[in-house]
């Protein structure tokens, strides 16, 4: 597949980094994956691109909606998935062709690995003789798999075996011991995700009506995740049936206190990678520079919830007391 055209929206800056030498080499046009009106001749041989939830904020976008979209001008629709693995979300079901996952987060979960995956849409890995198939993007809107899209599958197959794409031993070794806990470990992880996003959401909420809630509100403007989308509930609770994701975005009053909350942090580290089975905060500034400097990414571990709750309140406090001084 070589498209003339990409539509992408905000999520991981690696993503938008390899698409930018992509753009280089083959002089294709990227466009606003929210702006439709701005796609102008993407078609046949085209890709729609979406990350949900999306990085670093957790936010979720509906996939069944970018399928439908995608498929009607005969493009196709990749899906990283990395925030949202199983069992919180499957893109197949709801019309992705190509999903991927950096393997080295959740897949991994040890934050001992590095892994990249790439899967396909079943519908896609038949020849391309084969008579047209169907695959589903709701239960009333049927979209051709067509020829072309077939394809391109075997020729990224054949590329695979060229290029040696292929994961090594020792990090094959550590994907199955990791895959046996997966469904274990991310549900935990999304359980406790939310409950930390709704006590800080409603301490937000609260003003100054308690102790707690007058730190939070005097430290934090804003929390980000899709538990939070209260008016997505309708194509959300179907799409992400067994909870949200792991990762949540905490916007700070101000850049100082974005940079300075993780060092008064006890539980929960300072580190860009996430998924592991450690609870992980980042200045996202740190590793993304096109994003809001109050802005803090929050990788939530398997520690028990109340003691991650506890750290991240005596934080804010210490950072409460010295703006106050």
């Amino acid at each position: 597949m070589q498209p003339r055209v990409v539509a992408i929206g905000e999520g991981y800056h690696g993503c938008h980094g390899v698409l930018s030498i992509y753009q280089r080499l083959s002089k294709c046009t990227i466009v606003d994956l929210h702006d439709e009106s701005s796609w102008g001749s993407l078609g046949k041989g085209d890709l729609v691109h979406l990350e949900t939830p999306l990085n670093p904020s957790g936010i979720a976008y509906n996939i069944e909606h970018y399928a439908s979209l995608a498929h009607e001008r005969g493009a196709v629709l990749s899906v990283d998935a990395t925030f949202g693995p199983p069992p919180l979300q499957d893109p197949f079901l709801h019309g992705a062709d190509y999903v991927m996952h950096s393997g080295t987060k959740y897949f991994g979960g040890h934050s001992d690995m590095l892994c990249g995956v790439i899967a396909v849409n079943p519908a896609l890995t038949l020849p391309p003789s084969a008579n047209p198939t169907t695959t589903t993007t709701s239960s009333s809107s049927p979209s051709t798999i067509s020829t072309q899209a077939k394809e391109a599958y075997h020729a990224l197959l054949a590329d695979r075996l060229l290029l040696g794409a292929t994961i090594g031993n020792m990090e094959s070794w550590l994907g199955v011991r990791s895959l046996r806990t997966l469904s274990l470990r991310v549900k935990q992880q999304s359980t406790s995700a939310t409950a930390l996003v709704t006590w800080l959401s409603d301490q937000l909420a609260q003003g100054t009506t308690s102790s707690s809630s007058s730190t939070v509100s005097a430290t934090v403007t804003d929390i980000q995740h899709a538990s939070l989308q209260h008016s997505d509930t309708a194509w959300l609770s179907k799409q992400m049936p067994n909870g949200y994701g792991p990762v949540f975005g905490i916007m700070m009053k101000n850049s100082t206190f974005a940079r300075r909350l993780p060092s008064k942090l006890q539980l929960w580290h300072h580190a860009t990678s996430l998924g592991g089975v450690e609870s992980l905060i980042e200045w996202r500034r740190m590793s993304d520079p096109g994003v809001d400097e109050r802005l803090l990414r929050l990788s939530v571990g398997v520690e028990d919830v109340e003691d991650l709750k506890a750290d991240i309140l005596q934080a804010l406090q210490a950072l409460a007391k010295e703006d106050g001084k």
